[in-house]
């Protein structure tokens, strides 16, 4: 172990691997922090995986939205709470448990029901509990159920069309909103309750099986959002409440003509006068529900693609920087050793990868961008280090098969001879190369565990339609292959 290792997060200085699988990829209907999320952490430790990765789990705008265009930085995604766990709560009477909740309610409805049964039937510990949920999150809760029933109440048009009195949050607007739909209000209150129970329960239950839950904080978020609304100060926006620039990357392998991602950026003067306790807190409440947290687009802790706001390209965009050590000096004073992983991936400049190592943070090796140019390509294994995190791919990217599948025959013929002529098909090479890997922490998505092909992709960059909605079925699960993962990870030390 080099000394640049042993200064990393311990959870870093063991070898260990996992699966990406975001919640909403699993077999159900009713909500996935039920019985198959259960199934799946069981999966993870039968076949020797030590963590489970997943996309952002924050509030979306609908239940098949980006992950990364969330509502809130703070709020559970409700989409996840598990009906028929919920249904089945002592205080609430056998018919929803046999009617698993009225599958005629909405979620919404069925909260709302919910939260009037515990007010009626709960005992005075979990009652104390809820309070005590409320007290503890009164920081960000309060803003979160007023942004989603001024949202309901205006047929969910976004912050800046609403009233200007409370698009400006005029006090008395507010404070007469909420007398008036105090109850409303307090069905989001129980929403995220309830979302924050369910969480808690799955992470224990991972934990005492040995599995870490590993996620996914995006740098950016939504511009409408409650985030913004309430913080308009922390963005660089216009009297109107609309972006005077947004974000964006320049041109990179996912697109020639670059991104342009519309989210709004930070007015980061105004954060940092407040000693980025906006982004500890947001920081604090990821390490709530997990034990490590990737930092999406780490390049922008060094400088962010500005794009004017009325250019319709990413390419007329620049480079702007972003007191990224002095917001990391005051994480680390916060929380010790970080528990980050930076997703260090795109267009990186050597003051990246020096931010990177100056707090000791893995960066990634994505193996499908591996045989893109010469031999001293960073993500080929034999330029792997012991301060970084191997996956095949990520949700970002084709299937390991569907992107061999993509290559013409000299590239083909160039991944092989590199691999040394495997004899399984792909996408195993790829897998045991991940494992057998110098990287002490390895990272498999689950479509390259099964074999599949690219039509199983999460996500396709640059594209609005198609995306998110993938999930796998039980049956595809074989315990051969379970016991095959098992002694893969026997075979590479990561049990």
């Amino acid at each position: 172990m080099t000394e640049e290792h042993r200064r990393q997060h311990r959870y870093f200085r063991k070898r260990r691997s996992g699966v990406l699988l975001h919640p909403t990829s699993l077999p159900t209907a009713d909500g996935p922090l039920g019985e198959d999320a259960y199934r799946f952490a069981r999966f993870l430790a039968d076949a020797g995986f030590t963590l489970w990765q997943m996309l952002p789990v924050n509030s979306i705008s609908g239940q098949y939205a980006s992950p990364y265009q969330g509502t809130s930085v703070n709020a559970g995604n409700p989409w996840l709470i598990n009906r028929n766990r919920l249904c089945r709560e002592p205080w609430l009477d056998e018919t929803f448990a046999e009617h698993n909740g009225i599958p005629a309610l909405s979620l919404g409805g069925l909260i709302s029901l919910a939260r009037g049964r515990f007010a009626e039937r709960a005992t005075p510990t979990e009652q104390q509990a809820y309070l005590e949920f409320k007290q503890r999150h009164v920081w960000w809760l309060e803003d979160y159920a007023l942004y989603c029933a001024l949202k309901e109440h205006h047929d969910l048009a976004p912050w800046w069309c609403w009233p200007e009195a409370l698009r400006r949050r005029d006090a008395a607007a507010l404070a007469s909103f909420t007398r008036s739909r105090a109850s409303r209000l307090e069905d989001y209150y129980f929403e995220q309750f309830i979302f924050y129970r369910q969480w808690g329960d799955l992470k224990r239950y991972a934990n005492e099986r040995g599995i870490l839950l590993f996620g996914d904080l995006p740098m950016l978020i939504a511009h409408d959002s409650v985030d913004v609304w309430a913080n308009t100060h922390h963005f660089k926006l216009d009297p109107e409440g609309q972006p005077v620039a947004v974000a964006g990357v320049p041109p990179d392998y996912f697109s020639a003509s670059g991104q342009r991602w519309g989210n709004p950026l930070y007015n980061w003067r105004t954060i940092a006068h407040q000693n980025f306790q906006w982004w500890v807190n947001r920081l604090r409440s990821q390490l709530t529900l997990f034990d490590i947290v990737r930092l999406d687009h780490f390049r922008g802790f060094v400088s962010l693609w500005e794009i004017p706001a009325g250019c319709n390209s990413a390419v007329e965009g620049r480079w702007q920087p972003v007191p990224g050590r002095a917001l990391l000096n005051v994480l680390k004073r916060e929380f010790g050793d970080l528990p980050i992983v930076a997703e260090d991936l795109g267009t990186i400049s050597q003051e990246v990868l020096d931010l990177r190592d100056e707090f000791h943070l893995p960066g990634m090796k994505v193996l499908l961008f591996a045989f893109e140019s010469d031999n001293n390509n960073p993500y080929l294994p034999h330029n792997h280090d012991l301060k970084s995190v191997v996956y095949t791919g990520t949700h970002d990217n084709n299937t390991a098969l569907g992107w061999f599948s993509s290559l013409d025959d000299a590239r083909q013929l160039r991944v092989l001879e590199y691999l040394q002529y495997p004899r399984e098909a792909m996408p195993w090479p790829l897998i045991n190369t991940a494992l057998s890997s110098v990287c002490p922490t390895a990272i498999l998505p689950m479509q390259d565990l099964l074999g599949l092909d690219g039509s199983h992709r999460m996500n396709t960059p640059g594209t609005t339609a198609g995306n998110w909605g993938w999930h796998f079925e039980w049956e595809w699960l074989s315990p051969y292959l379970i016991q095959k993962l098992r002694r893969l990870n026997e075979i590479y030390a990561r049990i």
